[in-house]
């Protein structure tokens, strides 16, 4: 069949949106659509991406890919809304609804092709972390097809379903701890005399470098920590500032919180 889009998206937000811009890199804007809670939403949006404003059915009817990026509570009430229109489509679905497993959407998309995925905000860059799972409806092309589309978004990782709660704890979830440890970093060095916009500056900076160097090198975190300290040095007095702050144990306890959270609201 031949589609009018290669990619809709029901709910362009911050996610959503940052998906579709991922998209239009790959396919063009022209294959690429979306639609929010107005028409008035919509347009803004598909300006913003530099993609085209659709209704929610036309995007169903005409779309290769659907990807639901409406918040878990309301997913019920907007599919409910829709309801013959996903009865007819025959497009691959892809949810990006927090906790919200693949048996659960299938009962309510009724027994569609669903790719779950678990993206993050880095996305928006082009470097991002996704989770996929796929349902066994999906086939191989498919699930290809759709990696190849959402490629510029980032890393994209396969993993088993049963996972990716936990680990959407800390890929999804942890762009706002990292964020605020950046913040509480430039806090740290205002405090000390730095100005403001080089402190921050300094702090992402030494977080994108510090992560990158822990991915090229393979090393565990634990000796690249070590071999930043020096003995009775500056780096070891603030480690153990932070140990007697129980930093460790707040990051930890951050994780267990949100995939909590996400079984909640799945």
């Amino acid at each position: 069949m031949a589609y009018q889009y290669e990619a809709g998206f029901i709910g362009a937000g911050n996610m959503g949106g940052a998906l579709a811009r991922a998209a239009v890199k790959t396919v063009g804007g022209a294959a690429v659509a979306v639609a929010c809670s107005t028409a008035e939403h919509s347009a803004k949006a598909a300006a913003s991406i530099g993609c085209a404003a659709e209704t929610a059915e036309a995007i169903l009817r005409e779309s290769r890919f659907v990807f639901w990026g409406v918040k878990p509570q309301m997913f019920a009430g907007v599919t409910a809304k829709l309801a013959e229109d996903i009865a007819a489509s025959d497009a691959v679905f892809v949810s990006m609804l927090a906790g919200v497993s693949l048996d659960r959407l299938a009962e309510m998309l009724g027994g569609k092709k669903i790719i779950r995925i678990m993206p993050n905000t880095p996305s928006a860059v082009g470097q991002g972390l996704m989770l996929v799972s796929a349902n066994d409806r999906v086939t191989a092309e498919e699930l290809a097809a759709f990696k190849a589309l959402i490629a510029e978004s980032g890393l994209l990782d396969d993993l088993p379903e049963h996972l990716i709660d936990a680990a959407s704890a800390v890929s999804g979830c942890g762009p706002a701890y990292a964020y605020m440890f950046v913040e509480a970093l430039a806090d740290g060095a205002v405090k000390c005399g730095v100005p403001r916009a080089k402190a921050m500056r300094y702090a992402a900076q030494m977080l994108l470098g510090s992560a990158s160097l822990l991915l090229e090198t393979g090393e565990h975190p634990g000796a690249l920590k070590d071999a930043v300290c020096s003995p009775g040095g500056s780096t070891i007095a603030g480690v153990a500032a932070l140990e007697d702050r129980r930093f460790r144990g707040a990051a930890i306890a951050a994780v267990e919180a949100a995939y909590r959270r996400t079984k909640e609201l799945g």
